[in-house]
């Protein structure tokens, strides 16, 4: 594997040897400029490489893959079955790559489909159509493909590209036997493009499986942007969630994302908002598709300023113009707390994120300051909330409780909280 260097920044996407229908697509979509990950992807995409590229969210690992899949596709004119299958861990995931061919490919004759689980016959049965009747591009989750598998009337016995993408997200998901399926149906002669936000040895190992001599394309965790203001309330469990009610309330015409480790975790905490007279809406992998769609869209179209979710928010969905970051859970992966945290303050906007550190998560917390390298400032709690911990992950969170103060150490406080301190009639002295 050979890691690589970044090319000259300097490069557009017509200097990439893209076609000139997918220029014009990616022009009509005003992008100028590719980014290093597609800098260093398309060109080995396009000699036909295999190519392990390891990006986080954000850094247009998408069309990293995308535009030369395209550009090799549009170039046969005779094609008559599938010709590359990418393979997603989440259905918003498949949905938003779809558009994206759309978008790219709009002047060119490329075909996709989605496919994922949570849909009627009806859908099931135009999948079925898209697999048999040889649709460019099927962009799909594990389960439902292996559901269609099963059947034995796919055949990508003509694949010419795999793609797994968030391939990471996808192992800690379970989805291992239903990849290893996936892949033992497709030929051994086809390019193998494999695209992760984190290499554990899990993914060499995937990668091993059908990559052949594969480019290693690494591009570095990003840091949490500095237009982003970062803090910590070091707290009691008890005390989460009045303080996230209060928080909540001075920030009514902010777009937040309220981020829970756990799926029961967005269902208790998105009751307990409604019950202060928060509208908020939620996200989880337990939702009916309908569901999550709906919730999707009432967000991104501002309908609903608070959405609840589980990780499956974080990384490979976009939604634009979210002002504030609360992660109401200390993640338990540190990058997953910059995924989570890079959902704000896009495009050089202007972004809060704001974690809520138990004693029992303190260590974790510590953990990601040293990722970031930096110290996360801890927030002054108001006494009327009662006695916090102090912050010393070094006793592993069972520091001695004290009243309110900055919640010990952690840096020069960069700005003071906007939600106020006050009981309103009592209702927020116990945790939801």
């Amino acid at each position: 594997m050979l890691d690589l260097c970044l090319m000259s920044s300097e490069e557009n996407f017509s200097s990439l040897g893209l076609n000139e229908d997918l220029i014009q697509g990616i022009d009509s979509m005003g992008i100028q400029k590719p980014t290093p990950i597609q800098r260093e992807s398309i060109p080995h995409i396009l000699q036909g490489k295999d190519v392990l590229g390891i990006a986080q969210t954000g850094t247009g690992k998408t069309a990293a893959f995308l535009l030369p899949v395209i550009h090799k596709i549009i170039q046969d004119s005779n094609r008559t079955s599938v010709s590359a299958l990418i393979v997603v861990p989440t259905r918003e995931l498949a949905t938003q790559i779809d558009q994206a061919i759309s978008a790219y490919g709009y002047f060119t004759d490329i075909s996709s489909m989605p496919i994922y689980g949570g849909s009627d016959g009806k859908v099931f049965t135009q999948e079925k159509h898209a697999l048999t009747t040889g649709t460019d591009i099927i962009v799909a989750t594990p389960g439902r493909l292996n559901m269609h598998i099963n059947l034995g009337y796919v055949d990508f016995s003509k694949l010419k590209f795999l793609i797994l993408d968030e391939a990471d997200r996808m192992l800690d998901m379970g989805f291992q036997p239903d990849i290893q399926r996936i892949i033992a149906q497709t030929p051994d002669v086809k390019q193998g493009l494999l695209f992760s936000a984190t290499m554990p040895d899990t993914i060499f190992s995937l990668s091993r499986g059908f990559l052949n001599d594969p480019i290693t394309i690494n591009i570095a965790l990003s840091k949490p942007p500095a237009n982003v203001t970062q803090g910590a309330f070091v707290v009691f469990p008890n005390q989460k969630i009045p303080i996230l009610v209060d928080y909540l309330y001075e920030r009514k015409e902010k777009t937040t994302i309220v981020f829970s480790s756990t799926k029961t975790g967005v269902i208790n905490i998105h009751s307990a908002l409604r019950k202060k007279g928060i509208q908020a809406l939620m996200m989880s992998s337990d939702l009916e598709q309908s569901e999550r769609e709906h919730s999707l869209n009432e967000f991104r179209n501002r309908k609903c300023a608070v959405l609840v979710a589980t990780d499956v928010v974080s990384r490979g969905i976009d939604i634009k113009g979210i002002d504030c970051v609360i992660n109401f859970d200390v993640p338990g992966d540190a990058e997953d707390y910059v995924h989570r945290i890079g959902r704000t303050g896009r495009a050089d906007a202007y972004g809060e994120a704001v974690t809520f550190v138990v004693p029992d998560d303190q260590v974790k917390f510590k953990k990601i300051e040293m990722l970031i390298q930096q110290d996360v400032v801890k927030l002054p709690v108001a006494e009327n909330y009662g006695a916090v911990p102090e912050y010393n992950p070094v006793m592993k969170g069972n520091g001695k409780p004290r009243h309110g103060g900055n919640g010990g150490g952690g840096g020069k406080r960069s700005f003071k909280p906007k939600y106020t301190s006050k009981n309103r009639g009592g209702e927020n002295k116990k945790g939801a």
